[in-house]
Order: structure tokens, then sequence, then C-alpha cells
């Protein structure tokens, strides 16, 4: 009895560390055939700014973390990404954590036929929104695509 209860624990011991080790590769995986990787901007010819734009990166690491880093000018910051799926419509909808803000983002990307991309929605784990549709709902004003700058 005990041998069989040892057994068990062992492979669910097992499922789990390849159950994570899989949903790292898959989202490395997802992240990478989406065509998301490097860095992104409205203009890339301009310095980062938080009025002006900011310089937007993703990155996998060694250890097959994916890293969103942002860089506004005077402020910058790393966070994980902690999921990407990618939807019916092609869209990647993509959960990051910010340690900064304590808080969880869900954001939807769509990667456009000339190679730009552009955010469709932001919204918080409480389920705010900061784009809404394709537009930012302080304005009503579309999202402007941003483009790849390496």
């Amino acid at each position: 009895m005990m041998r069989r209860l040892n057994r068990w624990i062992a492979a669910v011991v097992l499922w789990v560390a390849f159950t994570s080790m899989a949903g790292a590769e898959t989202l490395a995986a997802t992240v990478e055939q989406w065509g998301l990787l490097g860095s992104w901007a409205v203009d890339c010819a301009a310095r980062p700014d938080r009025d002006k734009g900011a310089l937007l990166s993703y990155e996998i690491r060694k250890d097959g973390r994916v890293i969103y880093r942002r860089n506004f000018g005077e402020a910058k910051d790393e966070n994980e990404v902690v999921s990407a799926t990618v939807d019916a419509e092609g869209l990647l909808d993509v959960m990051v954590f910010f340690p900064s803000l304590h808080q969880t983002r869900e954001f939807g990307l769509l990667l456009q036929k000339d190679g730009s991309l552009r955010a469709i929605y932001n919204r918080s784990e409480r389920g705010e929104y900061t784009i809404k549709d394709g537009k930012y709902v302080a304005t009503g004003a579309p999202t402007p695509a941003q483009q790849r700058c390496d």
C-alpha cells in the first residue's frame, strides 16, 4: 500500500514539473511564432518619452521566461509575461504581471498585414479598460500602429 502511494506521489510530482516546463516552453513558442519578439514603437526614430511614445520590448530569457520591457525615457520597467494565447481571429492575448502596480494586466495585440502592431484592448484584472475595441477609452481615439524597431 505504501509503495503504491509513493509511486503515485512521484508520478504527480513529475507531472507537475513537466507541465510547468511545458507551459513555459509553450509561452515562449507562442510569442515567438506569433511575431511579438523584439522592440516596438510608434516612431522608432524618436527618443522614448511618456507623452510622445514608449519603446516596448519583448524577449525570451535564457531560463525561458518571457519579459516585457517598457522604456518611457525617464522611467523604465521590466515585467514578466505570464501567459499568451492566440485567438481564432489571430489576436494575441497577453497577460503581464506588473510588480510596481501590484496587478496583472491583459492586453490584446493585432499584427497587421503591413507588419505593424496595434493594441486592441488593455484591461486590469478587475475588468477596467484603458483601451477597448482598438480605441482609448478616455478619448475615443484609435490606438496608433507600432513599428518593429530592430
